[in-house]
């Protein structure tokens, strides 16, 4: 998942207003497919998470079920998502959504639940 998230990382500029590629993200699916995606940041409100971005890819290819979510950030280590996007996995997987395992650090192989992060979450 960290080689397939990296693979897409590509910090570019697309143009005066938008940036893409800073955050990468892997989702590994229910059904073992990797899906990626990257950071779109925007000067508006229209930007997206690598997370998401990642999610949507997975949901466009007709899954819904996240086993395993990792975020690369621009400095190469890995860290948790933003409240939009564990909102967002814990409404795709509201009864399951505590057991999708995020990896925090590669090099030590740090994993915590999104249950761990989002204990009582208004669902």
């Amino acid at each position: 998942m960290y080689q397939a998230a990296k693979t897409v990382q590509n910090d570019r500029r697309i143009s005066d207003y938008v940036d893409a590629g800073g955050v990468a993200a892997a989702i590994l699916s229910s059904q073992g497919k990797i899906y990626t995606g990257v950071c779109v940041d925007t000067c508006s409100t229209l930007g997206i998470c690598a997370e998401r971005n990642a999610i949507f890819n997975m949901i466009t290819n007709g899954e819904h079920e996240i086993e395993k979510v990792l975020a690369i950030m621009p400095n190469g280590k890995c860290g948790a998502p933003c409240g939009a996007c564990r909102e967002l996995m814990v409404q795709l997987m509201p009864d399951r959504y505590q057991k999708i395992e995020i990896l925090m650090d590669y090099d030590k192989e740090r994993i915590v639940t999104l249950g761990e992060l989002t204990p009582e979450w208004w669902i």
